[in-house]
């Protein structure tokens, strides 16, 4: 806050780098007062904090968009802040803090999608849709089911995000040798199955296609709970290939490549939460 504060927000980004020279900064919501639209970045096991101290910024007509990984941030917010404040929201990119008010954007091209929680239309996601619209260099959707949107990209995120941990490998390596992306393909089955059981309407297509998207993504990709593990940060583990197993036992499914990544990383997430030492 205190670099971007002085020096402004500085992104290095494979489609350009620009500077937000006099950026806006604080932490304290309450400083900021009533909003339009409050975009919940934060990492996915903070949600519960930030929707506590967002409150202040909550109005009549405030909504807030929750783009973290994982599909459980709606509900999160929802209960703490009510439902009708809440859309479903994901977004695309590889990026990462390089220095505080140093953003690096490595790969990926920036997309961001958004949806009321019942897929209705209506006028405070058309408005939405028109801000999104008018930034340089995003593509923006409004989802024409958000819960699907949601759960493809769990399919993507929580299998890389895992295999890339437990391997210390980046996504060229483990994509590339039989026995890493045989484990990365049951775990995306995994996450499918449960989609189905709890009656998500994906299409039977959706793991070969999400399967061709990480064939598609440079060698060195990395995933953001990866990095975290490695570098021995409290990460999105329980979010991640954790919820995978919770949601799982929930409804029945097995998941065991999710649960052997989810154990195997456990020992390392509660050293860096100061839980265990060794």
């Amino acid at each position: 806050m205190q670099a971007i504060g002085k020096h402004g927000l500085r992104v290095d980004s494979i489609n350009g780098d620009f500077t937000i020279h006099q950026a806006s900064v604080t932490d304290d919501p309450a400083m900021v007062g009533e909003v339009d639209v409050i975009l919940c970045c934060v990492k996915s096991w903070q949600v519960s904090e930030a929707a506590m101290a967002m409150r202040p910024m909550i109005g009549p007509n405030t909504i807030v968009v929750p783009i973290q990984n994982g599909v459980e941030a709606p509900a999160i917010l929802s209960d703490v802040l009510g439902a009708d404040k809440v859309l479903g929201g994901l977004c695309r990119i590889i990026s990462m803090t390089h220095d505080p008010g140093h953003i690096r954007h490595v790969g990926a091209e920036p997309y961001i999608t958004f949806g009321e929680l019942d897929n209705q239309q209506t006028e405070r996601t058309k408005r939405l849709y028109k801000a999104f619209s008018e930034a340089t260099g995003l593509t923006v959707e409004i989802a024409t089911d958000i819960n699907v949107a949601l759960w493809e990209k769990f399919i993507l995120i929580a299998p890389w995000s895992g295999v890339g941990a437990v391997t210390s490998a980046p996504v060229g390596v483990f994509r590339h040798l039989p026995e890493t992306r045989q484990m990365l393909l049951q775990s995306m089955k995994e996450v499918f199955n449960i989609a189905i059981a709890r009656k998500v309407d994906l299409s039977k297509e959706v793991v070969e296609e999400t399967m061709e998207f990480i064939d598609a993504l440079p060698e060195e990709g990395t995933a953001s709970m990866q990095r975290d593990i490695i570098e021995g940060r409290p990460s999105e583990l329980n979010e991640q290939n954790g919820a995978v197993v919770r949601l799982g036992n929930f409804v029945g499914v097995q998941v065991p490549v999710n649960a052997f990544i989810y154990y195997s990383l456990l020992p390392l997430e509660m050293r860096a939460r100061g839980q265990l030492q060794f």
